[in-house]
């Protein structure tokens, strides 16, 4: 799952903030617990990100342990993007993140250009669409 979080230019230890323009707990909260939401995303191959572990997170009746896993983690994109399924990033960024906020996956390591085709990479077409939106073609590219 870290591998597909999101990093921001600011140190996350000293501005543990994400950046967003906005995010009401308030609003979202009033939802109700959103976690079978998310379970059923991932049941029916609809989650944007290798799913890992948090299944375990899911089945609590506290609502904030659907997006905190474990009361300590930060939100993933692939978790907005369950039920915010509208938006297209990366032309809808813009809608939920700050403008000049330097966005870049974890594993867009330095070699990443050069490394992100190989069998081995881990990578799929799922996992880059949670920044480059579900119509994501590798051949947009290649």
């Amino acid at each position: 799952m870290a591998a597909v979080c999101l990093l921001w230019a600011a140190d996350v230890k000293t501005n543990p903030k994400p950046p967003l323009k906005e995010f009401s707990h308030k609003k979202h909260l009033a939802l109700g617990n959103v976690a079978p939401v998310i379970a059923q995303a991932i049941d029916r191959g609809m989650y944007l990100s290798p799913p890992g572990d948090i299944r375990r997170f899911l089945n609590s009746g506290n609502p904030c342990q659907a997006c905190h896993r474990g009361m300590e983690d930060m939100p993933v994109m692939a978790d907005c993007l369950v039920c915010h399924n509208q938006t297209d990033p990366p032309d809808s960024c813009q809608f939920c993140h700050r403008a000049n906020v330097a966005l870049k996956s974890a594993n867009h390591s330095p070699d990443f250009l050069d490394a992100h085709n190989r069998k081995n990479s881990g990578l799929d077409k799922q996992t880059c669409a949670v920044c480059h939106g579900r119509k994501f073609s590798c051949l947009g590219c290649h």
